[in-house]
């Protein structure tokens, strides 16, 4: 239900554009980009500021981790809860690069690991689904947008993870690249957004961080202070997009990016590869699906193009490394993705398989929320629990 001061505002622009006055419609117009590009950057804020949280107290436990990894499905499940931890799979597969170059895991070994971050990213777009938990509808789209792409990458992975234990195929592909490219001198990138962020979340985090001396409790203000602030800006995002351009962004969409698949999942690839984020890209998406602008149908390509574009971080960072090792993971990781969407995308029967599947959930959930509660510890923490057994 929208607020009093949401209603008051939403009379006053109907009103505005009843009279048809040009300046008023330009100022009105100004005022509304204005509107949402401070909601999207308090948005940007609040991911930076839960990744700022996390790694006060996980980045370092993530890197033990993934430096212990031995056995295949340990990998994958460490790589899960890596990148569930850091809010990053980009980060992830950058640190997986780095270790590699220097010796510490073995390409190998690092591939369940790579296998693993895909799926792990995956979680803050359930964290965003989550705060519409209050509106079923609402609440239905969302988790259905957040979770196609969960249910893409787990089936990926159920599917390729045991053709690459047994025949290896993506390590030899990998390495047969790689001789192609080696030699490659690496260029350093730095993400817009980041250019624009960082000085703001970090300066958050240092006064957040000064009201504990305990390193942990320091950690749990920012990230609850983070994802405060991501359930308030996905709130206001969702509303403003409803009042300024539900309908004409919807056929714009519809008109040009959104009608073909293929464009959509390059633009969702360009999008990741600027951000250096999948996470912010299939979240940005998480609000609009919940204001019905978009379908989990047109979500999909794009999230797809979003597991593509990950791999630019840690592809870059691997030529700078200058060696073939590091440069022949992130190869795995970029053949890895495009297995799974020339797996299932061209075919439209197989296409639907992901979708139908984050459809099912979402309308249980709706019904009930402890579905979507059960499939995050199900996803998320069993998979700990088990890593942790498996390790004994």
């Amino acid at each position: 239900m929208a607020s009093p001061s949401f209603k008051l505002f939403k009379r006053f622009t109907i009103n505005i554009e009843e009279k048809q006055s040009p300046v008023l419609n330009l100022l009105m117009t100004i005022v509304r980009i204005c509107m949402v590009m401070a909601v999207l950057y308090c948005f940007f804020i609040s991911i930076g500021l839960m990744g700022s949280g996390f790694k006060i107290f996980g980045k370092d436990f993530a890197k033990t981790l993934i430096e212990t990894t031995n056995n295949p499905f340990v990998g994958l499940f460490i790589g899960i809860l890596a990148t569930a931890v850091i809010q990053s799979s980009s980060t992830t597969t950058s640190m997986v690069v780095a270790f590699v170059a220097s010796g510490t895991i073995t390409v190998q070994n690092a591939i369940p690991v790579i296998m693993g971050a895909n799926v792990g990213t995956a979680v803050t777009s359930a964290i965003v689904a989550l705060g519409h938990m209050t509106r079923k509808q609402e609440f239905e789209r969302a988790f259905a947008a957040a979770t196609v792409h969960d249910m893409f990458n787990i089936m990926t992975v159920a599917i390729f993870l045991p053709i690459e234990l047994y025949t290896g195929f993506l390590h030899k592909a990998a390495s047969k690249l790689c001789i192609f490219l080696s030699g490659t001198s690496g260029v350093e990138f730095q993400s817009p957004l980041k250019l624009i962020t960082k000085p703001v979340v970090k300066f958050i985090t240092s006064q957040l961080s000064s009201i504990s001396s305990s390193q942990l409790i320091s950690a749990i203000i920012v990230v609850v202070v983070g994802i405060s602030l991501l359930f308030f800006s996905l709130y206001l995002f969702t509303k403003l997009l409803k009042l300024f351009v539900l309908t004409k962004f919807q056929n714009l969409l519809e008109a040009s990016l959104y009608k073909s698949g293929y464009l959509a999942m390059l633009v969702g690839l360009v999008f990741t590869a600027v951000v250096q984020s999948s996470s912010i890209t299939t979240s940005l998406m998480i609000p609009m699906a919940a204001a019905g602008i978009i379908s989990v149908h047109q979500i999909f390509p794009v999230a797809l193009g979003a597991n593509v574009g990950t791999t630019v971080t840690a592809f870059l960072a691997s030529l700078a490394t200058g060696r073939p090792e590091a440069l022949t993971i992130a190869l795995v990781h970029l053949l890895f993705n495009m297995c799974g969407i020339l797996t299932f995308y061209p075919i439209p029967e197989l296409r639907k398989i992901p979708i139908l599947a984050a459809q099912l959930l979402a309308r249980k959930s709706a019904q009930n929320r402890l579905y979507a509660l059960m499939f995050i510890l199900i996803v998320f923490f069993f998979i700990v629990i088990s890593s942790g057994n498996n390790e004994i």
